[in-house]
């Protein structure tokens, strides 16, 4: 690659990508933070349960699957 490649592709480049101009916050979001971690973690839903409860059920009546489940795990 030459100069002249070289600086054509910088420009294009500079045309592509905007200047970043305001690069703060528009609010504070540290007090986001804190509620998002105090919050109460969300239950895991229905088929979550029943799709494990499934597994383990197959996994009882056919013990001969499990190393092929972990492969894949």
């Amino acid at each position: 690659m030459n100069a002249q490649d070289e600086e054509r592709m910088k420009k294009w480049i500079r045309d592509a990508v905007p200047a970043v101009t305001g690069s703060e916050p528009s609010r504070d979001l540290w007090p986001e933070v804190l509620r998002h971690l105090d919050a109460k973690p969300e239950p895991p839903p229905w088929f979550d349960w029943a799709l494990a409860g499934g597994i383990l059920g197959f996994l009882a009546f056919a013990p001969a699957s499990i190393p092929i489940l972990l492969y894949y795990l």
